[in-house]
């Protein structure tokens, strides 16, 4: 599609969280898999597709004024999905914060003339794609705590894809000085 960029609201690891999740996917035994790389690793909130660049402005405009006081998600459950063949780290609780930010994204991708998802929004970390088999393995739940969420553009490259933040919003800090 010419002229279009694939799109996906997302929320972003910091470091810590980043290398925390790396640490787990190298003890995962299995070597059949296809690692999803250190710097892609994030939490879809809203897919858009292919998205063109006056709609893409219209929706960074109309998610502007989106408030969300920052909120934790525990990834405690290593799961595989049988139909798209993935490894993936997901949460037993769903924060309520999050269901609530996925929704209301979804509101204002669709009153922007796109399509979503109709699936109830489980929130979830791709380790790996092409997997067969769920590994049998006890790991340390992995809190994440989410203070923005983030436009990010999938990108292919000669070596696969590269998730590329295009944007990022700024959750409201309660404890900020409101001076």
């Amino acid at each position: 599609m010419p002229d279009t960029s694939r799109l996906f609201f997302a929320l972003w690891p910091d470091d810590e969280t980043r290398q925390t999740l790396t640490c787990l996917k190298r003890s995962l035994p299995s070597k059949d898999f296809k690692w999803v790389q250190p710097h892609n690793l994030h939490v879809t909130l809203v897919f858009l597709g292919h998205v063109d660049p006056a709609t893409e402005l219209s929706i960074k405009q109309s998610v502007n004024d989106i408030s969300a006081q920052p909120f934790a998600l525990t990834f405690d459950s290593l799961s595989y999905w049988s139909k798209p063949r993935v490894l993936c780290l997901s949460c037993k609780q769903v924060a309520p914060e999050a269901a609530k930010l996925a929704a209301e994204l979804d509101i204002r991708v669709r009153a922007n003339g796109l399509p979503t998802d109709s699936r109830p929004y489980i929130p979830h970390i791709t380790l790996a794609r092409h997997a067969c088999h769920l590994p049998d393995i006890k790991f340390e739940p992995i809190a994440w705590r989410a203070e923005a969420f983030c436009l990010v553009e999938s990108c292919s490259e000669a070596g696969g894809v590269r998730y590329k933040v295009i944007q990022q919003w700024p959750f409201i800090n309660p404890t900020a000085n409101l001076d």
